[in-house]
């Protein structure tokens, strides 16, 4: 196509903010109400095809899948991951975990930020149930952990095995496939759909979550949150919210982008797609997940307000 308009969306829970570089350098900004059903379906996706239409001059009606030929990329901050977790609308979930480790996301890490108050409010855990693997890994210090209180001839027989990091590390309980198969499947007639797996030390033994993720896969599990794969990090508190989260809220989000992508032909094959992450980045539109959206939105803003002011006044950098 020779027109083709490069579009910067933030979607949000009231309103949806568009701007469009069309060519020649014009820029043309919109606002649409982000819900309003009587009138649109998609709040960004209607801000497109009103654009679209204005800047060609050719009929799109709002019943017919918009043409991509006329689009150079889209770029789209949201805060449909932000609103879900707040208003808890996301997915319904469960957690595997280690047997004896049922309750330590919902124990957590005891942080107390109003010292003094009399009644405690626990934040809510995401998942409703909790499946226990019996499946055990423990590193392979000698004379400290588990292994100080252990007869030497019982932590002889375990499996030895080396960690993603290099460290050595013993398997003494291997997962039993049959009893994760039947507990799984119990699970997924219950109506639950989508899981965060997270086991001890799996940021460097995964192979016992990626076991456990395969089994939920033959059960047919709709969306699996391996922990070691969406935060493959050490403390097995921090990875298993950022696990929970992702489970909770990456099925609302894949709901919402093939939603967008259904309005348009080929499903936007083609177009550079890509959605802005809590950290500020972008990712694209087939690999943006739950946990790195909660902050999709307000990250839009921080990075917009850094770039735009930077070096206006002075030569500093805005923080």
């Amino acid at each position: 196509a020779e027109i083709e308009i490069q579009f910067a969306k933030d979607r949000g829970g009231t309103f949806t903010d568009i701007y469009a570089r069309c060519p020649g350098g014009k820029i043309r900004v919109m606002k649409l109400l982000s819900v309003d059903p009587s009138n649109y379906e998609d709040a960004p996706r209607e801000g497109i095809r009103r654009i679209l239409e204005e800047e060609t001059g050719i009929s799109m009606p709002i019943s017919e899948p918009i043409d991509g030929e006329y689009i150079d990329w889209i770029r789209m901050g949201t805060t449909v991951a932000t609103n879900a977790l707040l208003e808890r609308k996301g997915e319904r979930m469960a957690l595997i975990i280690n047997k004896g480790f049922k309750d330590i996301l919902f124990i957590g890490n005891q942080a107390r930020p109003k010292i003094f108050d009399l009644k405690i409010e626990t934040p809510q855990v995401l998942y409703e149930e909790v499946v226990e693997v019996d499946c055990r890994v423990v590193p392979a210090l000698p004379g400290r952990g588990l292994l100080k209180n252990l007869d030497c001839g019982e932590w002889m027989k375990w499996k030895q095995v080396t960690g993603t990091t290099g460290e050595e590390l013993f398997v003494c309980q291997e997962l039993n496939e049959l009893e994760i198969k039947n507990k799984l499947t119990e699970l997924k007639e219950r109506g639950i759909n989508s899981i965060a797996v997270v086991l001890v030390h799996s940021y460097m033994y995964p192979e016992h979550e990626l076991s456990v993720g395969s089994i939920a896969r033959s059960v047919g599990f709709g969306h699996i949150s391996l922990s070691h794969q969406v935060m493959p990090m050490v403390r097995i508190i921090p990875r298993g919210f950022t696990a929970c989260a992702d489970a909770y809220l990456t099925p609302h989000i894949k709901k919402y982008v093939s939603g967008f992508a259904a309005g348009f032909k080929n499903n936007l094959s083609g177009v550079n797609v890509l959605f802005m992450q809590s950290d500020g980045g972008l990712a694209p539109m087939d690999v943006f997940n739950g946990s790195r959206a909660i902050l999709s939105g307000p990250a839009g803003g921080v990075v917009g307000y850094a770039v735009t002011t930077y070096k206006q006044q002075t030569d500093l950098p805005v923080i």
